[in-house]
């Protein structure tokens, strides 16, 4: 089964792993608080800090070494967190 994340590997061709991580959270988060009301997320987004809306995921392995890891998030993505709510924890 092929995974959206898998489609993030082709930034590769033109930006680094950290850079294209940054663009497919921070960037994306930022770019999404310019859209006023239409913004389908109240709140902070793309940082890790009291009162944000923050996703966490804690992968096996690094993905700034090995990007590669993103594109199976079933096998390595260890922990899973949308909006405070664990929906994967493997480690357990």
């Amino acid at each position: 089964m092929k995974h959206q994340n898998s489609d993030i590997l082709k930034l590769r061709t033109w930006m680094t792993s950290a850079e294209a991580l940054r663009l497919v959270t921070h960037d994306n988060a930022q770019l999404l608080a310019l859209s006023g009301p239409r913004n389908p997320y109240p709140g902070k987004l793309g940082v890790i800090e009291e009162g944000a809306l923050a996703d966490v995921l804690l992968v096996d392995g690094d993905p700034l070494a090995n990007l590669d890891l993103i594109a199976d998030p079933d096998k390595n993505f260890l922990v899973i967190m949308k909006d405070g709510k664990v929906y994967k924890n493997s480690l357990r």
